[in-house]
């Protein structure tokens, strides 16, 4: 099984199911290389818990993945279709040495994945990936399997759900929510069940779309990537929001009562507000990634909050609060880190969160969100046929000093390379728009003149 290729992304194993690495094979050896490496910490729990979202690969992933386990002495815990932040709970409350959730997140329902938490609940580090990726990929199993009595049994736990739900509550204090009508959107994903369940057992007024999966209509027109279908059904039932779940429930996008999305900048900044008001922000910093708004930073520090920038992924944002003790972060595409409830991004969490803020306030989320403006922003992709280090262009380095000196305080440009296409990104940010329209033309022309210029300098 040697690939020359890493099987870990940034968010977990993803891929096509049944081409690798998404196949049963590569499961099975997945679930042996997680009871071998979690041995090696000197971890002497035998448990781990599997759930999955809605896709009809899950079946083949899950049944791979728990014979893995259990032929290497693993109990395993099968709590089927549940979000990833609930399968992070459950393996710290259950007292597992890991937790494994099979989602491609929002993807086609084509594509698969496994997400691995360790005991504590967090995304394992770097360093346990290539232990378990090592092991995957090594010819033979360096550690041989369990035989006979050292067999391990898969149990289904029914009560799952349930014991997720209660938590879900409990992180929001069991808030009335009654008064409020919301839409539930669950993108055909891993919420079906439990979102709609939370919101009306807390008093809401729930209308759901998107609940009835048949393993291949996840985030099909709807869920996190088209909030618009919400809007719609907010404004027909004159709901107060709707909420979106992406395909494993772990982000959320809103909409307001007249159905417009609101971006996942301003839901952060409303969040935070709420947090330093309640004495609940520590330390008064939040961690975002380089993606966020200008805008979003100028509202904190208004209100005297500090932002810690990150790089893209909600990992990198949680590592910067576990590293600092921080209690809240997020990124704009929806992902809300409550870190004194969850080790992850939870999209539940975070509707009750915004919820409880409109309660406490008696505000509608459109008045809420208008809690910081957002500066125009213009991105520009384009195709490259290399990817030159930025600082060896010259010509393109010295008009990035300018374009810096420019843009001031009051904007910004970040320059980088698709990490998955040969493509390159320009994006300029400023309060101003005709600043913004400028030097992200000027900057995308010379960038790419540098590179065609730099690759046709090559000796061939």
């Amino acid at each position: 099984m040697a690939h020359n290729m890493k099987l870990f992304g940034t968010d977990g194993i993803r891929g096509t199911a049944n081409q690798f690495p998404i196949t049963p094979e590569v499961a099975l050896r997945t679930g042996k290389a997680i009871a071998a490496v979690m041995a090696r910490q000197g971890d002497a729990r035998r448990r781990v818990i599997i759930g999955k979202d809605t896709r009809v690969s899950g079946y083949m992933l899950e049944t791979a993945l728990t014979s893995g386990l259990v032929s290497a002495g693993m109990d395993v815990f099968l709590v089927g279709p549940l979000p990833t932040p609930a399968v992070a709970h459950l393996t710290q409350s259950m007292g597992c040495v890991a937790g494994i959730m099979l989602t491609a997140s929002h993807n086609p329902y084509q594509d698969n994945g496994l997400k691995i938490f360790g005991g504590d609940g967090y995304k394992l580090s770097d360093a346990l990936e290539e232990e378990i990726e090592e092991f995957i990929l090594s010819p033979e199993p360096s550690d041989p399997a369990s035989f006979g009595n050292h067999i391990g049994k898969a149990t289904r736990i029914d009560d799952a759900r349930g014991r997720y739900i209660e938590f879900a509550k409990h992180t929001a204090n069991n808030i009335s929510l009654h008064g409020l009508k919301i839409v539930v959107d669950c993108g055909n994903g891993a919420a079906y069940m439990v979102a709609p369940l939370i919101f009306r057992e807390l008093g809401a007024e729930v209308i759901t779309m998107a609940t009835s999966p048949d393993g291949k209509n996840i985030n099909d027109g709807c869920g996190a990537l088209h909030p618009e279908a919400a809007g719609a059904l907010v404004r027909e039932h004159g709901a107060d929001l709707g909420v979106s779940f992406d395909g494993d429930a772990d982000r959320a996008i809103f909409t307001d009562a007249q159905g417009r999305t609101i971006h996942g900048d301003r839901i952060i900044a409303l969040c935070a507000l709420a947090m330093k008001r309640r004495n609940r922000l520590r330390g008064d910093t939040i961690a975002v990634t380089v993606m966020s708004n200008l805008g979003l930073h100028a509202a904190m520090s208004q209100a005297g909050i500090r932002t810690i920038t990150t790089g893209v992924g909600d990992r990198q944002v949680i590592e910067a609060l576990r590293a600092h003790d921080h209690s809240f972060g997020g990124e704009n595409s929806g992902h809300l880190i409550f870190a004194d409830h969850a080790t992850t991004g939870d999209g539940i969490l975070s509707a009750l969160q915004v919820l409880s803020v409109m309660k406490e306030t008696g505000s509608s989320l459109d008045e809420l969100a208008s809690c910081m403006e957002e500066y125009p922003q213009q991105l520009k992709s384009f195709s490259v046929s290399a990817k030159p280090a930025l600082e060896s262009l010259e010509d393109f380095s010295a008009l990035l000093v300018e374009a810096d000196a420019a843009l001031g305080q009051h904007g910004r440009q970040l320059i980088r390379y698709s990490g998955t296409e040969n493509k390159a990104r320009v994006m300029v940010e400023h309060r101003d728009a005709e600043v913004v329209r400028h030097w992200t033309e000027k900057l995308s022309m010379a960038l790419q003149e540098s590179i065609s210029g730099s690759s046709s300098n090559r000796p061939s």
